[in-house]
């Protein structure tokens, strides 16, 4: 169950920050809009949320998830792998300070993108990217063996960060798509396959009562919907263009 959220607005550079799609420049003033749109979102979900204020000097700010990974025991900072956002974190650090009393930090020359971080009750994927290497993830294993959580290294072959393309719902469900649907790590699990023409879908937020996806995946909503969770879809096409996502927006817990 989730009480709590933290959000920050879309900074005027974010039209300029990190992407590897081809999706063109996104609009700032609908990005805004949907990132307005997203946190009503949160809200229906019964979550308290800390709104931070755009910061132009990191265009890609907004992403607080690859920020920090939150558990029920601590905070971990982490060390993200874009010199670019690595700032952010000092940010985020403060911000901590008054929800938790113990705090944790990935060192260089480790590094760790939150994005590259599935927790499925006490265990902890933690998946190998361009963002995220091999010595932040043991140290990150390492922080989360402390407080009881096990964690599973999982090398990445195509997707940009592990939550691209994997979610867990609850109630043993993983939502899946490409390099994953058949991956060894997850055969435990029940699956919701998501098909290569809708797998941005794969990248949805389970919150208490509501799985939030993005709007346009109709094929995966009704995947979703028949697995039993009720669904809220938002419109992503601003966010997708920078590499965003669903979970990438906020920090849940």
């Amino acid at each position: 169950m989730f009480t709590r959220a933290i959000v920050k607005k879309i900074s005027k550079s974010y039209v300029d920050g990190l992407t590897t799609s081809n999706l063109g420049k996104p609009d700032f003033e609908k990005a805004q809009a949907q990132h307005a749109q997203y946190v009503a979102a949160l809200k229906q979900c019964g979550l308290e949320v800390t709104v931070l204020n755009a910061d132009e000097e990191y265009p890609d700010s907004t992403f607080v998830e690859d920020t920090a990974v939150l558990t029920n025991e601590c905070a971990v900072i982490t060390n993200p792998g874009a010199p670019s956002r690595n700032g952010e974190i000092i940010e985020m650090k403060e911000v901590l300070k008054q929800f938790y009393e113990k705090a944790e930090k990935i060192h260089a020359p480790g590094y760790l993108d939150g994005g590259d971080v599935l927790q499925v009750d006490k265990h902890f994927y933690v998946g190998l990217s361009t963002r995220t290497n091999r010595e932040g993830a043991e140290q990150f294993a390492a922080i989360q063996q402390k407080y009881g959580y096990e964690t599973t290294i999982v090398p990445l072959e195509k997707f940009f960060h592990l939550k691209t393309g994997i979610a867990y719902l609850g109630n043993n469900d993983l939502v899946v798509a490409g390099e994953f649907i058949d991956h060894p790590d997850f055969e435990e699990y029940n699956k919701i396959v998501i098909d290569e023409q809708e797998e941005y879908c794969a990248n949805c937020i389970r919150i208490n009562d509501y799985v939030i996806i993005p709007k346009g995946y109709e094929r995966s909503k009704k995947k979703i919907e028949d697995a039993g969770y009720k669904t809220i879809e938002l419109d992503m096409s601003e966010i997708q263009k920078q590499d965003g996502g669903l979970s990438c927006l906020s920090l849940r817990f």
